[in-house]
């Protein structure tokens, strides 16, 4: 078990709250997850170095003009990315396999190289990211398979250990030419809604951190550090929306140091550690009242 048992405590008294409070409320969490997807994508598409702004994003998916040259490539990134959110929030709950995979992977690549979307590489098409080397291509769909069928079929293993093993072992094995990093993290938000959770965001500020957890894993096959990743994400992600469900009054945190006379750094460290139901929304940070 890599989760701690404080951690488990929190996420299972957190999703509780939640599936009380969001009874009869599908039309505030649609709304919730709607504003949500511009910084889903900005987010996710940062990581990977994009050059968009979330604003410029916004824009984009709003079909408004971006006062910059944009390259093509940029504004379908962010297009396509933003389908696939909302493919995920409408889709009937299944089971992920190959078939899912591979055309979220050809939503993704979409308008950008239909010569490599929608499949896995092949030939001679080895990758690498930073010193790692992807897995040999001829050995990628067996590594993928077996991947599936352990996740499927360990019930012995608290869920995050299981989608953080996972989304490192998607990584590890890089089975495109292009865009596994974000097709790994829709994998991940599939696997949670799949569970009944709420959307999470993996935060562009915090890639530095992101980046360690795969050398952690690639090293020492430890997933200590994406687990830790993960969890801060969904309980930031619950507490976000077990504010709106409660119908509190919501303030930036910076008024909520001014209001209660507090030590800011201290909030904010504790707003980072989760150790308060704050949360973000555009990079700021937030809390009900």
């Amino acid at each position: 078990m890599t989760v701690g048992t404080s951690t488990k405590a929190k996420i299972d008294e957190l999703k509780k709250e939640f599936d009380q409070r969001r009874v009869g409320k599908s039309s505030l969490l649609n709304l919730i997850d709607e504003a949500e997807i511009a910084e889903s994508v900005y987010n996710s598409n940062a990581i990977e170095n994009s050059t968009l702004t979330l604003k410029e994003t916004e824009k984009i998916l709003m079909e408004m003009e971006v006062p910059r040259d944009v390259s093509l490539r940029e504004v379908f990134e962010a297009k396509n990315l933003a389908r696939i959110f909302e493919y995920l929030r409408n889709k009937e709950r299944t089971d992920l396999d190959i078939h899912v995979i591979l055309f979220l992977h050809k939503m993704l690549l979409d308008n950008i190289n239909d010569k490599i979307s929608g499949r896995f590489r092949n030939g001679t098409e080895n990758v690498r990211v930073g010193t790692h080397i992807g897995a040999p291509p001829e050995k990628i769909e067996g590594l993928i398979s077996d991947l599936l069928l352990s996740y499927s079929s360990d019930n012995t293993k608290y869920f995050l250990d299981k989608i953080s093993g996972f989304h490192l072992g998607f990584e590890s094995i890089h089975p495109f030419n292009d865009g596994n990093g974000r097709i790994g993290r829709v994998l991940l938000n599939f696997q949670l809604l799949s569970l009944g959770f709420p959307n999470i965001i993996v935060k562009n500020k915090e890639k530095l951190e992101y980046y360690l957890a795969f050398n952690e894993f690639n090293d020492t096959k430890s997933i200590k550090l994406m687990t830790k990743i993960i969890s801060k994400a969904l309980i930031e992600s619950l507490n976000k929306r077990i504010t709106y469900l409660k119908g509190l009054k919501i303030i930036t945190l910076t008024e909520y140091v001014k209001i209660n006379r507090l030590e800011g750094s201290g909030v904010f460290n504790s707003a980072k550690r989760q150790a308060i139901p704050a949360f973000r929304e555009n990079g700021v940070w937030k809390i009900g009242i």
